[in-house]
């Protein structure tokens, strides 16, 4: 029945011609990115589909982290929960980011970056999905597939770029918020941008809770922001970042075996100072940069099971230099030469409660060194080769290889056709060289190759666009955990082939009413948790200047939540979510909104063993002056 009304509801969205025109932009024809090549570059000229997720779309509903609005957003990306609010991290945490099935677990293999710099934990190497706060984004790039050839390591299956707010003209901006709802929910936050001349500074603080839909599933989050910037010249550009986080997490285990005191506190930063120089012929940036956190997990019991004796410790680090120069050479090129540096690793220990004596798990760092190249040559402005290769050495899995080539055309009547071939690449994280059982320092590195064409127009004066994507993936080398000589062991055995479709079609009716929709349809040969077979958006919103309105469905089929084992078949889950918000303008800047998600009160999980809310509400007042 939900499969057959996930039909009906593609058939719907094709036959109304859905899309908006200012908000989700996949390769619009006069659309301006930096994710797919680090300079600024007319995306029309790129190889790879780049998703632009803007400011607009991000603040519509109010989300406090960006994730699950390109949930919604972005077709071939999914994104795990596990409760109203709070991601979380270590066993039971959610905020995981599947594109076109690759995502690893924990999420090693999407590289989620702020201002085109990686940000993930240095010891385990994945993203921390709560720092992810909406309050920072100007807007969220995201690329579809392979960006290893520019990103290194973690960017195999695709890469999430957000891009911080630096007001562009001389003026002062502020706004507050306050909303509060379901389960004792609370958002608050308050931001403010200025420019002044050569000087221009965006700043801003959120605080969330809740008390969470089970018992034992409280969350609060501080995070505080600020991106500072100085036009030395008309030329020259000097800015610094700053970001931390810290929040606490308790996480209530799976439904069948609730557990006690499983609490973490986490503490997260980051920092970056760029220098970045644009002229007529050529541009690039100089930048060094520093995320890193400190964790502590006591991992809670089970009723009738015995309390750990010892809590967690982590402090971790990642930082290092990247540095790229653009130049047209001659007409119609781009050549790109680029090098990173990154240092990254951590010291993990347990802490015994009775007396506080620590054991060591792990102190231990790495170094990874690149250069990169890539050439691009526009002919006759029309057709456009792009190819490129990095070059990666890791100081424990050697030298890696991430080439890249590909064609867009331009075509009549405002179309577009681009193929592309992609190579990406993950190094083994120290978590899988030397932590725990399984660890094996043999390890190397993890590989894939990415085969797409897509094609774009649009018609009747760019109200209506249509967009579609064909792939095939070929990982090689996962890494996974098998009993070898009787024993857990991490060993490079995996494989995976990976085939899909990605549909996205729109149409503006003007007079501010606009409707959306994106499907994607994955096939895998190996089946993978939290990465579904069909995922359709469909969305209708209204913006009059004294109210908005909107309403979205989204429908989920093949969603994987455990797979099979000696013991027991796999588990799937197939769900829709209706979710609806409106907004009415009290007096100039001042709106008071409403929003409701999972209106027909779906049950459901994502991660197994945790069920997700039934209808939630939350409403509140936005001030922007």
């Amino acid at each position: 029945m939900k499969k057959t009304f996930c039909l009906l509801l593609t058939v719907a969205a094709v036959s109304a011609y859905a899309e908006q025109q200012d908000t989700l932009r996949t390769v619009s024809l006069d659309e301006v990115v930096a994710t797919g090549t680090r300079s600024q570059t007319d995306s029309r000229l790129l190889p790879m589909t780049v998703s632009v997720v803007n400011e607009a779309k991000l603040t519509q509903r109010n989300e406090v982290n960006i994730l699950p609005t390109l949930n919604e957003q972005v077709p071939g990306l999914f994104v795990t929960q596990r409760g109203v609010m709070g991601y979380g991290v270590s066993t039971g945490g959610s905020g995981g980011i599947k594109v076109r099935g690759i995502g690893g677990s924990p999420n090693t293999d999407i590289l989620v970056l702020i201002d085109g710099l990686p940000q993930y934990a240095g010891l385990y190497g994945h993203p921390v999905a709560d720092n992810y706060q909406t309050m920072m984004a100007e807007r969220v790039e995201v690329i579809r597939g392979p960006a290893s050839i520019y990103y290194g390591s973690n960017a195999m299956g695709g890469v999430v770029n957000i891009v911080t707010r630096q007001p562009k003209t001389d003026a002062v901006m502020s706004n507050l918020h306050l909303q509060y709802g379901s389960y004792a929910t609370l958002d608050a936050g308050a931001t403010n941008q200025v420019r002044r001349g050569k000087f221009s500074s965006a700043v801003g603080f959120n605080y969330t809770r809740t008390d969470g839909h089970r018992d034992n599933m409280e969350f609060d989050e501080k995070n505080g922001f600020v991106r500072l910037g100085y036009d030395v010249s008309d030329n020259w550009r000097l800015s610094a970042t700053g970001n931390v986080a810290h929040f606490n997490s308790s996480n209530p285990g799976p439904v069948s075996k609730p557990l006690e005191d499983n609490d973490m506190h986490i503490l997260r930063g980051m920092a970056a100072l760029s220098l970045e120089n644009s002229f007529e012929a050529t541009s690039g940036a100089l930048r060094v940069f520093y995320n890193g956190g400190k964790h502590e997990i006591y991992d809670g019991f089970a009723q009738g099971v015995t309390p750990p004796a010892s809590t967690y410790f982590h402090k971790d680090i990642m930082a290092g230099v990247s540095a790229y120069q653009s130049v047209a050479f001659f007409e119609g090129n781009n050549t790109t030469i680029g090098f990173d540096y990154q240092h990254f690793g951590g010291h993990a220990w347990n802490e015994a409660l009775a007396d506080g004596k620590e054991t060591d798990i792990i102190d231990k760092t790495q170094n990874e060194i690149a250069g990169y190249a890539d050439f691009r040559q526009n002919i006759a402005q029309r057709l456009t080769f792009d190819a490129g290769v990095r070059i990666d050495w890791h100081s424990e899995s050697g030298t890696a290889y991430a080439p890249q080539a590909g064609l867009s055309l331009v075509l009549p009547s405002d179309a577009q056709l681009k193929v592309l071939a992609s190579r990406g690449f993950r190094n083994p994280t120290l978590r899988e060289l030397y932590m725990y059982k399984p660890a094996n320092k043999e390890l190397e590195c993890v590989s894939l190759w990415n085969y797409e064409i897509s094609y774009r127009q649009y018609l009747i004066e760019h109200r209506l666009k249509l967009g579609a994507n064909v792939f095939y993936l070929d990982a090689k080398d996962n890494i996974e955990t098998r009993v070898t000589d009787g024993r857990p062991l991490n060993v490079n055995t995996g494989e995976m082939k990976n085939t899909g479709v990605e549909l996205e079609i729109g149409y503006d009716f003007g007079q501010g009413l606009r409707v959306d929709a994106n499907y994607s349809y994955l096939n895998m040969d190996t089946p993978v948790l939290a990465a579904p077979e069909h995922k359709l958006n469909a969305s209708v919103r209204y913006h009059h200047e004294s109210f908005r309105i909107g309403t979205s469905l989204q429908c989920i089929t093949g969603l994987y939540t455990e797979l099979a084992s000696a013991s027991a078949p796999a588990t799937k889950e197939d769900f829709v979510l209706w979710n609806a918000d409106a907004a009415v303008r009290i007096c100039k800047g001042l709106w008071a909104n409403l929003k409701a998600d999972n209106l027909i009160g779906q049950e459901y999980e994502i991660n197994a063993g945790f069920t997700m809310p039934k209808t939630t509400i939350m409403g509140g007042l936005n001030w922007s002056f």
